[in-house]
């Protein structure tokens, strides 16, 4: 999720696959494997505190004004969220002229207005990062706007995604959930408030981003719907003994809403014979029927 690997769809709609020749353009790295370990390590609040030379309340601060942004997260046993940042980018950060005064002198008012208010970025830095990097996975528009669509909560979707069969098709498209806790369980809650956006300016980003990959989207193919043209052909009534009606059943090849009833042949007409001339066995009651005349 780092974006270090190049990584592609797989067409049977499983885990993302890494090619062969990306396999051996990070193999011929200098230093590799210990280059690469080094560009994707990650620390928590007090080893990053720890590194930058700073105490883990000024690193959380920093991290909730915005200044630092974490690249993964998970939840822990005690339901607590657990922000992870990149080694790599705060050594650069720490080796900053510029960070001097955010490391060892007064926060500026602007950042100090905006703690005290209690600002919290850490989850919408994530998400913009998480964002950026689901756009850079597929160059098939459907696919970027399923990205898009995976931030945003269900009654937004709808607003901007008025088709249901566009939707759908979103939906199944939609990157991997990051966690396999039960719906509506503690866990699965706390989840839930992190993917989704929550801020006005980056919803209405994310809305914007998915109408306009939408349209680039349409224009290359539509969404899958079920069926094709209606099948024509008059309706066969339901055997005299059957007191129960047959369960209505979405036909292949039937369009859009268009619903159809599985009979059982007509009584006293046996079934037309297949290909081979031979004729299908009767079953059920039909089967008990013949037997009661023979």
């Amino acid at each position: 999720m780092l974006g270090r690997i190049r990584t592609v769809a797989d067409p049977a709609g499983g885990r993302r696959r890494v090619r062969r020749e990306e396999i051996d353009r990070v193999r011929a790295m200098p230093g590799f494997p210990e280059s690469l370990r080094d560009r994707v390590k990650t620390v928590g609040t007090a080893d990053g505190a720890a590194l930058m030379d700073i105490t883990p309340a000024r690193f959380t601060r920093l991290a909730r004004a915005g200044v630092l942004t974490p690249v993964k997260w998970y939840v822990n046993r005690y339901r607590a969220v657990v922000w992870l940042y990149l080694e790599e980018e705060l050594r650069q950060f720490t080796a900053s002229a510029d960070s001097t005064v955010l490391l060892t002198g007064r926060a500026p008012e602007g950042l100090r207005t905006r703690l005290e208010e209690g600002t919290d970025l850490r989850a919408r830095n994530w998400r913009s990062r998480h964002a950026g990097f689901l756009l850079r996975q597929s160059e098939d528009p459907w696919e970027r706007a399923a990205a898009g669509a995976s931030l945003l909560d269900p009654v937004q979707l709808s607003e901007v995604v008025r088709d249901p069969y566009e939707r759908a098709y979103l939906n199944r498209l939609k990157p991997e959930p990051l966690t396999q806790a039960a719906p509506e369980s503690p866990t699965s809650r706390i989840v839930e408030r992190i993917v989704t956006a929550d801020d006005p300016n980056e919803i209405s980003w994310l809305r914007a981003n998915v109408i306009l990959t939408l349209e680039e989207a349409r224009r290359l193919r539509p969404a899958p719907r079920p069926g094709r043209p209606p099948i024509s052909a008059s309706p066969r009534p339901h055997p005299a003994l059957d007191p129960v009606p047959w369960p209505t059943a979405h036909v292949a090849g039937a369009a859009p809403g268009q619903w159809v009833h599985e009979t059982l042949p007509p009584e006293g007409r046996m079934p037309e014979p297949d290909e081979d001339g031979r004729r299908e066995e009767p079953r059920g009651l039909f089967k008990w029927l013949r037997r009661r005349r023979t």
